[in-house]
């Protein structure tokens, strides 16, 4: 132990996390990546100094993500920024200069990235002294090109080993799936839900013991707040042997183009995460719709999300903790993963049936691992509902029956939903923190 009481040794990123969740406190996160050592420890710099409790995040650039490494090199050369940081062309040593000093037990730092096959970077940021990223062998893959759904499975059992092995040198790695997050929009939170659990059940297996179960805020705030206890609920029951905690995502899909709505959807984000109990949220800035927000403009959302939280704490002291009864995306997402569960004792090799089978199949992905015959639409109050099932085994826990599938022209419309509801409330509106949002905007 340190002179504060502290443990001592490495930083511990979901120990930092869960000590912030016992004070009542949200730690909240941005995706910030820098493609000059300099610009990254400065944007690290700033985020720890943010007035909230932050973590620091280091994300990849794209040419990383998919083993570009001399395409990475060649861009710098030619005085081409990158949109991230090329951490495996950086080395260690320059790794370690962009962290010393900056982070600590205080302030620990996660690797951002989304490679299908994770081991160059996963062997890098343990190379630098870091120990917590995120992904998963579907959410990683499916999205994002072409390669084979078993060699993903493959590589990330890999990168899973490597980080697990760490708890022999005394340090504890994290891992956060980014499974309920897949496709950003338009898939159902009961898929999300399921597969963020089935992907914590897959680090499980290969040794990691700290992660932590991302939910994507979605077009519904009563149904996200519905699929976020959802997911802790059959994590407690899959997940109890280890140590994890859920971490929200503000939305991941079409941004609002207005300051209001952005800021009024950040604040809906907020909400879902301090409502549920999430430890916590990965925050979004008024940039997004356009462009690569600035390092500034991410310590803004940082502040201004702290800032909500505290509000919404305030407005929530007093009230009694409801308990909500299981619903249809809870329902759903039992089965899924129970579906998926027992078609192998090994978590990588049920996922891989599973696709195969079309027990999972995400709706509107392309890879050709995904079986393509779900669909899913927004309903009239907002909510994300399967409209085909396929072979996804809950036909007999949700009803489709009148549901219509998208037509081409209607694919847009349902993209923008979130952009056109939240830009057409005029500047300085106030969202009531703790009622559904609103009017419909469709």
């Amino acid at each position: 132990m340190d002179r504060a009481g502290r443990p001592s040794g490495p930083p511990s990123f979901g120990a930092y996390v869960a000590a912030a969740h016992a004070a009542g406190r949200l730690v909240v996160q941005p995706r910030m990546g820098v493609s000059d050592p300099g610009g990254m420890r400065a944007g690290l710099m700033a985020t720890k100094s943010a007035a909230a409790t932050t973590a620091g995040t280091i994300t990849v650039d794209s040419y990383t993500r998919l083993g570009r490494h001399e395409a990475a090199r060649r861009a710098l050369e030619n005085g081409s920024p990158l949109n991230g940081y090329p951490i495996v062309l950086r080395g260690p040593a320059t790794t370690e200069s962009v962290l010393r000093g900056v982070m600590d037990r205080d302030f620990p730092v996660q690797v951002r990235h989304g490679a299908p096959d994770p081991r160059a970077i996963v062997s890098a940021l343990i190379a630098a002294g870091l120990d917590a990223t995120e992904g998963g062998p579907v959410s990683y893959c499916l999205p994002y090109g072409r390669t084979p759904l078993d060699a993903s499975i493959t590589a990330w059992a890999a990168s899973c080993r490597e980080l697990a092995a760490l708890a022999e040198a005394g340090r504890r790695p994290h891992l956060e799936t980014f499974g309920g997050c897949m496709l950003g929009q338009l898939c159902p939170p009961s898929m999300l839900v399921a597969l963020s659990v089935l992907e914590a059940c897959f680090f499980r297996q290969h040794g990691v013991t700290d992660v932590s179960l991302s939910y994507a805020q979605q077009t519904s705030p009563d149904q996200d707040v519905e699929a976020v206890d959802a997911l802790v609920r059959i994590a407690e029951e899959r997940l109890g042997d280890i140590d994890w905690h859920v971490v929200v995502y503000t939305y991941m899909g079409v941004h609002p183009r207005t300051a209001t709505g952005a800021r009024l959807l950040l604040r809906e984000a907020v909400r879902l995460a301090v409502r549920t109990g999430s430890a916590r949220l990965i925050v979004k800035t008024a940039a997004e719709a356009s462009r690569i927000p600035l390092v500034a403009e991410n310590v803004d959302a940082l502040e201004l999300a702290a800032a909500f939280a505290e509000d919404l704490r305030q407005d929530a002291a007093g009230q009694g903790a409801v308990v909500p009864a299981e619903g249809t995306v809870e329902r759903e997402a039992r089965a899924l993963v129970d579906a998926v569960l027992e078609l192998d004792p090994d978590v990588g090799r049920a996922l891989l049936t599973a696709f195969r089978r079309g027990y999972l199949d995400i709706p509107f992905c392309l890879h050709p691992d995904n079986a393509g015959r779900t669909r899913a639409a927004i309903d009239s109050d907002g909510r994300l509902r399967w409209t085909a099932l396929g072979a996804l085994p809950i036909g007999d826990v949700t009803d489709i029956s009148g549901a219509r599938p998208l037509r081409s022209p209607e694919l847009m419309t349902a993209l923008t939903y979130v952009r056109r509801r939240y830009d057409s409330y005029p500047p300085g509106t106030r969202v009531d923190p703790f009622s559904a949002a609103t009017h419909e905007l469709m």
